[in-house]
């Protein structure tokens, strides 16, 4: 009978003891559950396509944020997270314990980048924005106008087609990708901007349209201006004028442009981007134009104006005659912009060819 008592005694308190240990492992437990990272700032992880929990949380642990790897895979299988893994970068708070660290991954937006292509760049100014944008993987080298044309099947110079704007991007995303979307968004900008076109437009494509917005951005950076100018050479092309425009000449010399407009420039026959003795638009565009433009391109300002000169601020003074763009030229010479290009042309005088040529006309 004594015997019977003391065994059982013995059963209790193993139960007792079992009782306690099982209590002590589950404390245990959740406490490890829990236990925070160590990272006391922000962690930039990035996630590739084909990555495994299993090999990042092991190289998170040898990083030293990461507490356990063991812990966070038996946690992501238990909660059925262990396959929820996106691509890209993502920025770890700091001191998520395991279940949060996991909820932060399949939950969190990337981190995304921003490239922003410029008004007014050809289009070999505006490729190194993208040639030389972080985290972008270059699939297309070299980045350079011949290879954005074969990636767009366009023939020949594909100047002009990308659209200006601010592109947002992930980590690994693919320069070809910020390329077809740049096409793409210009031919809806220009398709919606030819949808609202005013009658009686020297265009008999949208091309022509896009042709003409290049040369009005290159004109000038004053957004109330460009419909102005855009007029001016509407009417200029209905009248059958020549546009005698320095920038499209400039665009035509390419590197030989050494930032001085010669008389030589403004006679060459050859150049067929020369709108001093070439009638009509030029080719192609000759440079990247913005929305603003393409709407002036589209709908000019009416009026009788025929010439313009720069005011030497920025902004443009114009005449319906050229005795009046003349009176102007001299008043606003000396005053005139140090830019890359001048928006009214240099006068027929004679003079060393060596020399920058004064303007004088428009015509």
């Amino acid at each position: 009978m004594a015997a019977r008592i003391s065994g059982a005694v013995c059963v209790k308190k193993l139960l007792r003891l079992g009782a306690g240990l099982i209590f002590l492992v589950a404390v245990l437990a959740i406490a490890v559950w829990f236990v925070p990272a160590n990272n006391q700032d922000p962690v930039r992880v990035t996630i590739h396509q084909g990555d495994t929990l299993s090999g990042l949380s092991r190289q998170w642990q040898a990083d030293g944020w990461l507490p356990s790897s063991l812990l966070l895979r038996v946690q992501s299988r238990l909660l059925g997270m262990d396959h929820a893994l996106r691509t890209g970068e993502y920025d770890v708070p700091p001191g998520l314990n395991g279940m949060e660290l996991l909820q932060f991954l399949a939950s969190a937006q990337p981190v995304t980048y921003r490239l922003s292509l410029i008004e007014g760049l050809t289009l070999s100014e505006a490729l190194p924005a993208i040639a030389q944008a972080p985290q972008l993987q270059q699939d297309i080298e070299p980045l350079n106008p011949a290879a954005v044309a074969s990636l767009l099947g366009i023939e020949g110079n594909p100047e002009g087609w990308l659209y200006p704007d601010t592109y947002v991007y992930r980590s690994g995303d693919k320069a070809s990708t910020i390329v077809r979307q740049a096409y793409e968004r210009m031919q809806r900008q220009l398709q919606a901007a030819w949808a609202g076109r005013s009658e009686g437009l020297p265009y008999d494509k949208p091309y022509d349209a896009l042709i003409m917005a290049s040369i009005v951005e290159k004109e000038t950076g004053v957004v109330s201006e460009r419909p102005i100018i855009a007029g001016v050479f509407v009417r200029r092309l209905n009248m059958n004028m020549r546009l005698e425009t320095d920038p499209t000449v400039i665009y035509g010399l390419g590197p030989e442009f050494d930032g001085n407009l010669r008389k030589r420039h403004l006679q060459d026959r050859t150049n067929p981007y020369n709108t001093y003795r070439q009638k009509g638009l030029p080719p192609t565009p000759i440079a990247l134009a913005g929305r603003a433009a393409l709407d002036a391109a589209l709908n000019p300002s009416d009026g009788d104006q025929l010439f313009f000169v720069a005011r030497g601020d920025g902004s443009h003074y114009f005449s319906a005659t050229l005795e009046e763009h003349n009176k102007a030229v001299r008043k606003y010479q000396i005053f005139r912009r140090k830019e890359d290009y001048r928006s009214a042309p240099p006068a027929e005088s004679s003079g060393d060819d060596s020399e920058p040529k004064q303007q004088e006309s428009s015509q």
